[in-house]
C-alpha cells in the first residue's frame, strides 16, 4: 500500500471540510454528520461482504476501496490521520494476534 496515496487522500478529505456540500460528496457527508458517515461505512462493509461471497476479485477490490475510502472520511471527520492507523499497525506487526488480544484485555 502506498503511503503517498493515503496522504494525498487525507489532504483532499481535509480540504473538503470547508467545501460546498452541493459540489462535494465528502462535504455533504461532513454536513450530515457522524451518524451518516458511520451508516455509509456499514453499507460499504455489507457490500464488501457480498462481493467477497461472490468471489469476483475485481468486485472485491472495488468494494474494499469504497470501504477504506469511507473509513478515511471518518478519520478526517474526527481530525485523525491515516498515518496514525498505519503507525498502530506497524506497532502490532510481528506480534501474534493472540498476544495482541491478550494485551488489550489486560489494558481494560
Amino acid at each position: 500500500m502506498s503511503d503517498d496515496i493515503l496522504q494525498r487522500l487525507m489532504a483532499v478529505l481535509a480540504s473538503r471540510k470547508g467545501a460546498d456540500p452541493d459540489s462535494s460528496y465528502v462535504a455533504g457527508l461532513y454536513r450530515q454528520g457522524l451518524d451518516s458517515i458511520l451508516k455509509k461505512i456499514g453499507e460499504e462493509s455489507a457490500e464488501t461482504i457480498i462481493a467477497a461471497k461472490s468471489g469476483d476479485p475485481q468486485q472485491i477490490v472495488a468494494e474494499t476501496a469504497d470501504l477504506w475510502f469511507h473509513c478515511l472520511v471518518l478519520l478526517a471527520h474526527q481530525d485523525l490521520d491515516a498515518r496514525q492507523v498505519l503507525d498502530e499497525l506497524e506497532q502490532r506487526f510481528g506480534r501474534s494476534g493472540v498476544e495482541e488480544k491478550a494485551a488489550r484485555e489486560q489494558a481494560k
